[in-house]
């Protein structure tokens, strides 16, 4: 953050946070911000893709303490490469049993997620990317917004302009009537709350997960089912990057990313399916994928 912005960047801000919105646009009207954020510092507050903002997943740095004199053999290529290797030797036995387990907190198992309330028992567990499977946001703004989104970091504001995938809301009412539904995204808990607070009304949603439980694996935000709390073979992922549920992968429904298509119908032709998968009785995996 720049805490020494110009105040004429303040009066900028006002006429972006309150734009003219149409007759169905949803607006949270923001408390007066104090300055804005040009768009390159809010990076990062929505999952996007699901790497850290900056992030290639191959950030490495190692150190070479080594003097001008030495002459060892082992080089910083040498260091790196290991490093590679010790990473993909976690990642297949991550994925082989299945991610790390419910986290163990001053020796309690701390699941992500509480008991199953009365009304979910005997249901399984349809968890649910944000950003690009149920919304598409933009920090630019776009003609006829769903929602207009403000977003205070640190004492400045900024817009975030949400979309709504075509048949999201009665994807979310559906799966609510079947499911024990989880919104798990990368994204920020101030900017997915508001958001998530539109789009679900009437409360479909059972639990919101944001960025804190993602797993840092290589540089990405991955969804690790393992940490739940759910029976593993009770549960479900929806989400358009793979990387999210790697160590899972045969308990995922892929979805393509959705930015604006207003002809999109995956929602909606998801639906008969996922009802179909959770009335029935069967492990999840074996279905989604009957090779594993």
């Amino acid at each position: 953050m720049q805490p020494g912005r110009d105040s004429s960047d303040s009066a900028t801000a006002l006429t972006i946070v309150s734009p003219a919105p149409s007759d169905d646009t949803d607006v949270i009207v923001p408390p007066t911000p104090s300055r804005l954020l040009p768009r390159s510092e809010t990076h990062g507050v929505t999952a996007g893709a699901v790497q850290p903002p900056g992030s290639t997943g191959h950030d490495l740095v190692v150190a070479n303490d080594q003097g001008d004199d030495s002459d060892s053999s082992f080089t910083e290529e040498d260091a790196l490469n290991l490093i590679h290797i010790d990473a993909d030797t976690e990642e297949q036995m991550l994925i082989q049993k299945g991610g790390n387990g419910i986290p163990i907190v001053d020796g309690i198992l701390r699941p992500l997620l509480p008991p199953i309330a009365p009304e979910y028992m005997g249901r399984k567990c349809l968890v649910l990317d944000l950003d690009e499977t149920l919304v598409h946001s933009s920090l630019k703004p776009v003609p006829s917004p769903d929602y207009i989104v403000p977003v205070e970091i640190e004492s400045f504001w900024h817009n975030f302009y949400v979309l709504k995938r075509p048949g999201v809301d009665g994807f979310i009412k559906r799966m609510g009537e079947i499911y024990e539904v989880v919104v798990f995204t990368a994204s920020l808990s101030k900017y997915a709350d508001p958001v998530l607070d539109r789009l679900d009304p009437d409360h479909s949603v059972a639990h919101r997960l944001f960025r804190e439980s993602c797993y840092n694996h290589r540089g990405n935000y991955v969804k690790d089912l393992s940490q739940l709390g759910r029976p593993i073979e009770d549960t479900i992922i929806i989400d358009n990057s793979p990387a999210s549920y790697i160590f899972h992968p045969n308990n995922a429904v892929p979805i393509s990313s959705w930015f604006n298509d207003p002809h999109d119908t995956e929602l909606t032709d998801l639906c008969p399916f996922l009802a179909d998968l959770g009335e029935s009785g069967h492990d999840v995996r074996g279905i989604l994928n009957p090779v594993a």
